[in-house]
């Protein structure tokens, strides 16, 4: 009867809590033989046991639910499981302690679940104009025959697969049905839940009452079109592709040429373009990775993911901190081991971050629902990454920010200095205009700078900065090539030198070649603040004429 009036086409939501409670005074008063029985119907489960006081251990109640099919398949565990029963999207757990509930030896525990909203219509969730709630998942519910469970400590544990994959900005709550809002209606309350995991498909509750329960999705923020989702992925792909090659040709460069990376800026790009390209090749294998329905793999590449980032993003904050030591420290300072400190540090505290996430909770990274959902696991939507809200806003989001926030400062430092300088030129030229611009825009790409606007994207400029975005940090690594090899002087001489014939071959003995070699072998090592180790880019600061994209260096400078 009640899957009949979930089938047919009427409003019944003004008689919705009158249907609910007849369906759970059936449960309890209906007579069957053995300890259970479970009735199924289009859209509909009931499952009824018939439980011992003595020696309850908790029950755990499970459902997989095929839309197209409408029958629902019910599974029961004589036990209280924390973790979502396998090829479930539906599951409930009672824990141990509802015994001191149970009225008498025998107690009858209900479960309902429902795969239509039909009898959940909250007229604040289904009027789009007033609220950015919807209903996310399907329905379950437990009940104890003739009592009202409430206030426990140890709390009914319900898992829920999304109908709706959760994207990355969307929020999610775990809501239970308030017979009394809505004056009588019935409506969606929060009161007694948590949340307590979130991950793309599924959301773990923790309640501590017995009723119906289920997911709601905050969709208030204006999502990106489906066309516009599409052309940034092909952008994103299409960058990451290309810096990844340039970034390969850039490290080769550097790597090949000795004379190329004699000083210390050098040496800081070389580990710049080593976890850029780190990060660039991880994120193209990503949904590749996740394919093979492995969560041990997308665990690995997860964690693979984010630890590149993070080197990437401190690597970019070394750059930085080079800069202030070789700008605004006016003596020299002497720091030994330089640039092997630097490298303790660039490669070895996201080391150190990854590492304690991995060993607080491994199930941060990853897909939490992998092994039960292996159809969403060939969705272009899905994506190895961290998956846990809390280590993501602390070990991505606010270093991240430290990150952008210090080199955004030393961006400022500099570009003061520049103004400066043109300021005290007897004469400018358009020639030393465009090397200043050319700085500039090498300095935004070696702080990375253009991450900031990721944190601007929202309200009526999102696209418009999402596309900004998408373009420049996914092209990061063939700027790093732009602006430190192809606009290099002293690169493009190395490559004449040494890859090219004829005509345009250039002699290791031009007066070029010689100028370098003195100057590499007179520079003073480990002093911070010499000429010999000051950035191309501080360069400009002290001398606009030897921008960091123009002209060669002399015998006291070398480019990074």
């Amino acid at each position: 009867m009640i899957g009949d009036i979930l089938l047919s086409k009427t409003n019944v939501t003004p008689v919705a809590n009158i249907v609910l409670n007849l369906t759970d005074k059936m449960g309890n008063n209906m007579d069957f033989l053995g300890e259970s029985v479970t009735l199924t119907a289009p859209s509909l489960a009931l499952s009824m046991i018939n439980t011992d006081s003595d020696g309850f251990t908790g029950l755990t109640f499970g459902v997989s639910f095929d839309s197209s099919l409408l029958i629902p398949n019910t599974f029961v565990n004589q036990s209280f499981v924390s973790k979502p029963l396998p090829d479930t999207d539906a599951t409930i757990s009672l824990p141990s302690a509802l015994h001191n509930f149970f009225k008498g030896n025998t107690t009858r525990v209900q479960f309902q679940f429902y795969g239509t909203d039909d009898l959940f219509q909250d007229p604040y969730t289904t009027n789009s104009t007033e609220s950015s709630w919807t209903l996310n998942s399907y329905i379950v519910s437990a009940s104890i025959n003739n009592s009202h469970v409430s206030n426990l400590k140890d709390r009914v544990v319900v898992t829920l697969s999304h109908l709706t994959p959760k994207q990355p900005e969307d929020n999610v709550e775990c809501m239970f049905w308030d017979f009394l809002k809505n004056s009588g209606q019935g409506g969606w309350n929060n009161k007694g839940c948590k949340t307590h995991s979130v991950s793309s498909y599924q959301t773990s509750c923790h309640c501590d009452h017995l009723t119906h329960f289920a997911v709601l999705l905050d969709v208030s923020r204006t999502p990106i079109g489906e066309a516009d989702s599409k052309i940034l992925t092909v952008i994103s792909y299409l960058g990451c592709g290309i810096s990844s090659i340039f970034l390969g040709i850039t490290l080769i460069t550097y790597l090949a040429f000795e004379k190329l990376r004699r000083d210390y800026p050098s040496k800081i790009l070389i580990n710049l373009s080593a976890a850029l390209l780190g990060l660039n090749m991880i994120f193209l294998l990503d949904a590749w990775l996740s394919s093979f329905s492995n969560y041990g793999l997308c665990i690995a590449t997860a964690a693979s993911l984010h630890y590149f980032m993070l080197a990437s993003f401190t690597w970019m904050g070394l750059e930085a901190v080079h800069m202030y030591l070789a700008l605004v420290k006016v003596f020299n300072i002497y720091v030994p081991s330089y640039i092997h400190k630097f490298c303790a540090v660039g490669w070895g505290i996201p080391l150190v971050i990854v590492s304690l996430v991995l060993a607080i909770d491994k199930d941060a990274y990853g897909n939490t629902v992998a092994e039960e959902a292996a159809v969403m696991l060939q969705s272009p939507d899905l994506f190895c990454w961290l998956q846990n809200d809390v280590f993501f806003y602390v070990t991505v989001v606010a270093f991240v920010l430290l990150i952008l926030l210090c080199n955004i400062s030393v961006f400022i430092v500099v570009l003061i200095q520049i103004r400066q300088m043109a300021a005290n030129k007897s004469s400018a030229n358009s020639r030393s205009s465009l090397q200043d611009l050319r700085a500039v825009a090498s300095l935004t790409v070696l702080l990375g700078l253009t991450w900031s606007m990721g944190l601007f994207s929202f309200g009526p400029g999102k696209v418009v900065l999402m596309y900004l975005f998408s373009i420049f940090n996914t092209f990061q690594g063939f700027f790093v090539f732009l602006f430190h090899c192809l606009m290099k002087e002293n690169v493009r001489k190395q490559w004449r030198i040494h890859l090219c014939c004829g005509r345009v071959r250039l002699s290791d003995n031009s007066d070029w070649s010689r100028s370098v070699t003195v100057g590499g072998r007179s520079k003073k090592k480990n002093l911070v603040n010499s000429d010999s180790v000051a950035s191309d880019d501080t360069s400009t600061v002290r001398k606009v004429s030897d921008s960091s994209t123009g002209s060669a260096p002399n015998h006291h400078h070398q480019g990074a």
